[in-house]
């Protein structure tokens, strides 16, 4: 079994009658004008691939479905809610996502649709999958500088700078660290606002580990070896049943751009 994902941008201006479409797909099609609503929906298919083609289903079947079937829904609330002044709320984008699901479900042949997520700006998304549509993935990227240093007390110096190369340089290293976190809750829950999200993340866990020195300023990695994973592990830990009836489902913690790691602990109450 195969997973193919599709990214399909486009823009929307909620105050003109007719978009223009536009030729360049990679920057948004339909391509918006002056200040449009940009917006990027991601298609997950699972399948068997094709043998006389490779494919589990042409990346432009894709396109042409969610242009044709998925952004007319966008257009038409976004056109209809801001004509009328009226703000289009997390559950209302909730419920838009699984209208699109129900449009665009039997459009892939063989392949089953496994997973939607809709960027709603470069560092949240919002996504439903195929294990249970009745529940919304909401996920947040936050960031924090802290430095570190990698060492095993039960090594000999030459074992630790075999193991650890750079990162047991003696005085320490840094790393401008990027951590997202993911929290899962029904669609139809209403009570959810971004700004009690953030509040949470960044009092319980950001301003515990922005601009420290992780090994001597955090007491749990005075011995525990602050590695990407253990971060991950850690924030998730800290971070475990803060949120009210959201459940917390990933953490995701990048050391640079080439390097993260995701923990999926066990939730409170999911």
């Amino acid at each position: 079994m195969h997973k193919l994902a599709r990214h399909v941008r486009f823009s929307i201006n909620p105050f003109l009658s007719e978009e223009n479409e536009g030729f360049n797909s990679f920057a948004s099609k339909p391509a918006g004008e002056g200040l449009s609503i940009f917006l990027e929906l991601s298609v997950e298919v699972i399948g068997e691939v094709e043998p006389a083609t490779g494919f589990i289903v042409n990346v432009a079947d894709i396109d042409n479905s969610v242009r044709e079937f998925a952004v007319p829904v966008f257009v038409e609330r976004i056109r209809q809610d801001f004509g009328r002044a009226r703000h289009i709320g997390f559950f209302a984008v909730a419920e838009l996502l699984k209208s699109v699901w129900s449009k665009l479900a039997d459009k892939f042949g063989p392949a089953q649709l496994s997973k939607l997520s809709l960027k709603l700006n470069p560092f949240r998304k919002m996504a439903m999958n195929s294990k249970d549509l009745e529940m919304v993935y909401f996920s947040e990227k936050f960031e924090f500088a802290a430095m570190h240093k990698l060492w095993n007390d039960d090594f000999s110096e030459k074992q630790n700078l075999d193991v650890f190369g750079k990162c047991a340089n003696p005085t320490g290293h840094g790393h401008n660290y990027i951590v997202e976190v993911t929290i899962k809750m029904p669609a139809s829950e209403n009570s959810f606002h971004i700004s009690d999200f953030e509040r949470i993340v960044d009092n319980e866990l950001i301003k515990l580990v922005d601009h420290k020195n992780l090994n001597a300023d955090v007491d749990h990695f005075s011995r525990t070896n602050p590695t990407v994973e253990n971060i991950a592990a850690f924030a998730w830990n800290t971070l475990v049943g803060k949120f009210g009836q959201a459940v917390l489902h990933c953490v995701t913690v990048w050391e640079t751009d080439k390097t993260y790691s995701s923990y999926y602990g066990q939730s409170k109450g999911g």
